[in-house]
């Protein structure tokens, strides 16, 4: 199957695409997004990596000065034949957002996850994917069982405050721990859009996965409130599902945080134990 029948996309207009894997029929499909700049273009997230989501890029005519789709965007003149550099940020390293950095020669993760995508650690990555999840072969022969995330060198360390500069855009980086050591969301302040990853989505927020915290998550969840308080966030484009606004957001936040009692702590303390060992007896069998 070639890339182009793999991914799809759909334009948001202002150079944001939204793109997906078309044969992975999961919860755990995870959105895309190609942010384009005038000086640089940043990919957020990468999926599965099971086929190649640079050249859909390429082939789709998503990257360079010849792209459309951007009405009322005025793209900088580039020498024929010159692309911008294109950068792929993982919101975090879990396996159905980072299974395609290795595709990329410039990735960039959070401080606390580059060990693990340095040793392809399958399970901090969480690596979980079953056949029937995926519902055409990417090539032949292919099987679940067979699916790793594998080992990457960021090329960039983030860290809490750093700017991504796309030129006519800067994308700030926010630190959000809770669902992952390392998660990140990314603020384009001036349009005021955040790219939450996977710290907030229109569901419930998972915090039973191996490096999740409870109180990591509820402080997350107060600076989520604060950015709806001061009119910094309009719209969030999620690490999964649907987009969603400013009142959403901060009654997500505002949820996790009342519910984080000691009854779910405790609950969640059991199911983070049967995660590991699932997780753990799982990469066993894949490695042996």
């Amino acid at each position: 199957m070639s890339a182009l029948e793999w991914f799809a996309h759909k334009s948001l207009g202002d150079g944001i695409y939204w793109i997906q894997e078309r044969f992975y029929e999961s919860g755990n499909r995870a959105n895309i997004w190609l942010v384009r700049g005038s000086q640089q273009d940043v990919v957020i997230d990468t999926g599965l990596g099971l086929r190649s989501l640079p050249d859909y890029l390429h082939l789709a005519g998503l990257l360079g000065p010849e792209a459309g789709g951007d009405e009322g965007r005025e793209e900088e003149k580039e020498p024929p034949g010159r692309r911008r550099p294109l950068l792929a940020v993982a919101t975090h390293v879990h396996f159905d957002h980072s299974g395609g950095l290795h595709q990329f020669e410039e990735v960039a993760v959070h401080s606390a996850e580059a060990p693990a995508l340095r040793r392809g650690d399958n399970y901090e990555t969480v690596t979980w994917l079953s056949d029937n999840e995926v519902v055409r072969q990417p090539s032949p022969g292919w099987s679940a069982r067979q699916f790793r995330v594998r080992p990457v060198q960021p090329t960039h360390i983030l860290q809490e405050g750093d700017v991504i500069n796309l030129g006519d855009r800067q994308l700030t980086v926010m630190h959000m721990p809770g669902h992952s050591r390392g998660s990140i969301c990314l603020h384009d302040r001036e349009r005021k859009i955040l790219f939450s990853g996977d710290v907030v989505y229109d569901g419930s927020m998972i915090d039973w996965l191996p490096y999740s915290r409870i109180n990591d998550y509820v402080g997350t969840c107060q600076r989520l409130i604060e950015l709806v308080n001061r009119g910094l966030v309009e719209k969030v484009l999620p690490g999964h599902f649907n987009t969603f606004g400013a009142e959403r957001l901060y009654r997500l936040a505002s949820n996790y945080i009342s519910n984080a009692g000691v009854c779910h702590k405790v609950s969640t303390c059991a199911m983070r134990s049967l995660a590991s060992l699932a997780l753990r007896a799982t990469n066993s069998r894949t490695t042996s």
